[in-house]
């Protein structure tokens, strides 16, 4: 990894979205004396919502604001701004590489609203996402060597798994932490789901436990959308923990290297994996991840 240049770096660290941590880490913020047209206060903080497993190619940097008081909720009556725009900064040499990338605002659905940016970055190094008119020092992140991260990743053949299923639990209990009945997505093994050669939405999370307070809600947004999508993709759910109490974590996690949740698998018809939406995600993006699985969504 390339040497870190600034201790900006230090300041935009976030913590790993890990089982058993809280996603409530803060970013140091400085105002820009700058003009705004967004009207942003001036104690906005930026909350990292993914986690550290990004590798070179697309990256997907979903983001969320913050005041001194804490996060910034849909019942706050704070207006949030329909769009920002952020640029990529590489901290190796303090260089610009991407501007203008721009997202519209995502989840107010879920309580607490995000912005997804996603840009495309060549090579592993230590980068820092800037929101124009926001906070000096942004969301800083590192973009590891591929061979780092076990996590599958876009590009990769998703490795088969059998799952837990009604008919078989696997000594998973519960297999579904979804109350008060359990989703629907346990009646195939990932396994069989992709022996099916259709698109599959793979969701590794845990409604009951997770520690980042997104799984039930991706879960209901992942059932909203096989309803929509019907026969056309398979759904696949697996929860983190073996037991009721939360204290083993489970087999389908293991197989797959992960130490977040929740995360959302997108493959296409040959089991290569066209999207991976990681910690915090809604309807729209599960169904923008689909069609580019080649389902047909509207």
């Amino acid at each position: 990894m390339p040497q870190i240049s600034r201790r900006r770096f230090i300041f935009g660290s976030v913590s790993a979205l890990g089982f058993g941590s809280a996603l409530t880490s803060f970013l140091a913020c400085t105002a820009s004396t700058s003009p705004t047209s967004q009207a942003l206060p001036d104690d906005l903080q930026l909350v990292q919502r993914f986690p550290q497993v990004l590798v070179p190619g697309e990256v997907r940097l979903p983001i969320s604001l913050a005041q001194q008081s804490g996060v910034i909720t849909t019942s706050s009556g704070f207006k949030f701004p329909e769009t920002l725009t952020a640029k990529i900064v590489d901290l190796s040499n303090d260089t610009v590489i991407t501007e203008n990338i721009s997202v519209k605002l995502h989840g107010a659905e879920i309580a607490i609203p995000y912005y997804p940016f996603r840009t495309t970055i060549e090579k592993p190094g230590n980068y820092m996402l800037v929101v124009d008119d926001g906070p000096q020092d942004g969301a800083a992140f590192s973009v590891l060597e591929r061979n780092q991260v076990l996590v599958p990743k876009i590009g990769d053949t998703l490795p088969s798994f059998d799952t837990p299923t009604f008919d078989n639990a696997r000594g998973v209990d519960p297999i579904c932490t979804q109350t008060p009945e359990p989703c629907a997505f346990h009646k195939l093994t990932l396994t069989e789901a992709m022996q099916r050669k259709l698109p599959v939405a793979y969701l590794i999370g845990t409604p009951a436990h997770c520690s980042t307070g997104t799984c039930a809600p991706a879960l209901e947004q992942l059932t909203n959308v096989a309803k929509i999508v019907g026969d056309s993709a398979t759904f696949v759910h697996a929860e983190v923990y073996s037991d009721e109490a939360a204290t083993t974590v489970a087999p389908a996690v293991k197989a797959f290297a992960l130490t977040f949740e929740p995360t959302l698998f997108i493959v296409d018809a040959n089991s290569k994996v066209v999207d991976r939406l990681d910690a915090v995600f809604d309807g729209e993006e599960i169904t923008e991840a689909l069609s580019r699985a080649g389902v047909a969504t509207s």
